[in-house]
């Protein structure tokens, strides 16, 4: 599954959020798809226009939070796997209540 945040940064006249995804391939895929280059790969999402999220959402992306984004990629470096978005918190107190 892929999946866009709801950031909203500036990047010169641009408005940029994340998109990231449960695989690098299908990363790479909706990459594609919508027209971003494989250089602009942050080596575990693509900082992504809203026009082109708009696009990503058309072509099947998961709408997500920036919080939801963030646990995420936190869950995958400490599991391997990002999980699901509706866990995400869950998943985030029970790990600070293990340390």
């Amino acid at each position: 599954m892929v999946y866009v945040d709801d950031m909203k940064a500036w990047f010169g006249r641009m408005i940029m959020c994340h998109m990231i995804a449960d695989t690098e391939a299908e990363l790479h895929e909706m990459a594609g798809r919508i027209g971003i280059a494989h250089r602009w790969y942050q080596g575990d999402h693509y900082d992504i226009s809203l026009s082109r999220r708009a696009l990503a959402v058309a072509a099947g992306a998961a709408e997500i939070t920036l919080r939801q984004c963030g646990v995420m990629v936190m869950r995958r470096r400490a599991t391997g796997s990002l999980g699901l978005p509706g866990d995400a918190f869950e998943w985030f107190k029970t790990r600070k209540l293990e340390k």
